[in-house]
């Protein structure tokens, strides 16, 4: 098989029921020049079988015996990918079989372009649509993007092209596993990097109830605001403090106290 452009990076824990249609998506895409790095970050569930149920020499299969976590798994993915540019996939959404090609052909045409996004379209765990999801929609441009990562994530972490380069210069932080992907963005911008974004939904997003806005003890603000201090405050010490950054700690404060303000009703 000729060296790939494109090595596609899809993390798997437990995701069996949805797990063919996603592989599947991918393997359908009109866009053929890829890898498809799948890891299996030890799954309790059917989800081995469904992956080794596809015979496909693109798709290149790992297994962690035990489960080591998003992070982990992510940055292993990001070292054993072998071409220019990663594209993400989660093991529970779908993409349109168009997607890879339509981002391709906008990097082609925007050679100085090292990540794009998509919008997507939300659906439940039984595949129904849900709508949009507004933070997403509100901000599509490269400078709204910038202008509303300190507020809220806006970017679809599935949806991605990204530089292999740029990916691995940043990496995930392992640091962040609450968040990880919203982490990546804020250090990303904060460093100057322009995140640009396709209007047009190209993944179809599963939102789960394990999701990072409907589980654990915290809140959805108070999860908010744990990851943008985190990163805030990093950012100061090692000396990148800068309005960005200082926008996004004055937001961590604002959702620390709405976070208690819901808390305490």
């Amino acid at each position: 098989m000729p060296s790939p452009w494109v090595s596609v990076i899809m993390p798997v824990y437990n995701t069996s029921k949805y797990l063919g249609d996603a592989i599947q998506s991918i393997l359908q895409q009109s866009f053929r020049n890829f890898e498809f790095i799948i890891i299996n970050d030890g799954s309790t569930d059917d989800s081995e079988n469904v992956v080794l149920s596809f015979n496909d020499p693109r798709i290149r299969y790992f297994k962690n015996e035990e489960n080591k976590g998003l992070v982990h798994t992510l940055n292993k993915g990001l070292d054993l990918a072998e071409a220019e540019w990663i594209a993400r996939m989660d093991g529970d959404d779908i993409s349109s079989p168009d997607r890879f090609e339509k981002q391709w052909s906008f990097l082609n045409e925007h050679p100085t372009v090292e990540m794009l996004a998509t919008t997507v379209t939300l659906i439940n765990e039984d595949g129904k649509l849900t709508g949009q999801w507004k933070d997403d929609i509100s901000a599509i441009s490269t400078s709204e993007i910038t202008e509303r990562l300190p507020l809220n994530n806006c970017i679809a972490h599935p949806t991605i092209f990204i530089k292999t380069s740029l990916l691995k210069k940043f990496r995930y932080n392992p640091d962040q596993s609450m968040s990880e992907d919203y982490d990546l963005w804020l250090r990303m911008a904060a460093d100057g990097v322009q995140i640009h974004k396709l209007n047009e939904p190209l993944v179809k997003h599963r939102i789960l109830s394990s999701s990072f806005t409907r589980s654990g003890k915290l809140n959805v603000f108070q999860k908010l605001a744990k990851v943008k201090y985190e990163f805030a405050t990093n950012a100061m010490k090692q000396g990148k403090g800068n309005a960005f950054v200082y926008k996004t700690l004055l937001y961590s404060r604002i959702d620390a106290l709405k976070g208690w303000l819901k808390q305490d009703r």
